[in-house]
């Protein structure tokens, strides 16, 4: 698997403090089948990540993990960030591509003019994953909320503990009707260590469909990594709704 959505740069964020719980999170994301990790701090207000201090960030982990794990560069911007200079963007490319941005959804209201600051976004030439939309209470009511977004070329990912249920019933329900959609494309962790665990192969055999939870974990997600054109979605086998429909 390939998880594109962590906190496991020591001191940037809320995640990792130190580098020995970046340690942590590296040999647990490994034990759990994952062989890459993208590295998102938070872009933001209340956390002043740069490029430059994401960049020395990552050096020193990838010097301390050896080959635990591959990690890789990205960040995770507020939308606020994406006004900051194109090259530095670039700095930011989820999982080393230049031309993919992560972009923290909001969890409260829904911003009107999220299409619009895409669009102007994929005019200045970055395609956009949208981190986590099924933990916002307005696309837990009204998941069609994604549909515009997604067909202007936004991906959708989701939270490992949002799709087992660790984030409670609302955000799985939120999941498993984006699948069920197809408004959904990859899942990662957003794991934060101490705070937060990670738990991809739990998540993908919630998914309850082998070849689909192969395509959100891995074949999405390497087609960002490698640059390569997002694959063909796998016919869906239902989800069963016993799993699900109860919750919402």
């Amino acid at each position: 698997m390939i998880d594109l959505h962590s906190h496991v740069l020591p001191g940037l964020d809320d995640g990792a403090g130190d580098l020995d719980e970046s340690l942590a999170i590296c040999k647990e994301a490994a034990a759990d089948g994952i062989r890459m990790m993208a590295a998102t701090p938070h872009v933001r207000h209340d956390h002043s990540t740069t490029a430059t201090t994401m960049e020395a960030a990552l050096a020193e982990v990838r010097a301390a993990a050896g080959g635990i794990i591959e990690v890789l560069a990205g960040g995770e911007l507020d939308l606020a960030e994406l006004d900051r200079p194109v090259e530095e963007l670039r700095r930011f490319g989820l999982g080393g591509n230049p031309g993919v941005l992560l972009v923290e959804t909001p969890f409260t209201g829904w911003p009107l003019d999220l299409g619009d600051r895409l669009f102007r976004l994929r005019a200045a030439g970055f395609a956009a994953v949208l981190a986590h939309p099924e933990r916002n209470a307005e696309v837990q009511r009204r998941p069609e909320l994604l549909e515009p977004l997604v067909a202007g070329g936004a991906l959708v990912q989701l939270t490992a503990s949002a799709v087992d249920g660790r984030f409670g019933g609302r955000s799985q329900a939120a999941c498993f009707e984006l699948i069920e959609r197809g408004l959904a494309h990859l899942i990662a962790s957003d794991v934060h260590g101490e705070l937060r665990a990670g738990g991809m192969s739990a998540a993908a055999e919630a998914v309850g469909d082998e070849a689909l939870a192969y395509w959100l974990t891995d074949s999405v997600p390497r087609s960002i990594v490698e640059r390569t054109t997002t694959p063909p979605r796998p016919e869906q086998v239902r989800p069963r709704r016993r799993r699900w429909f109860f919750l919402r």
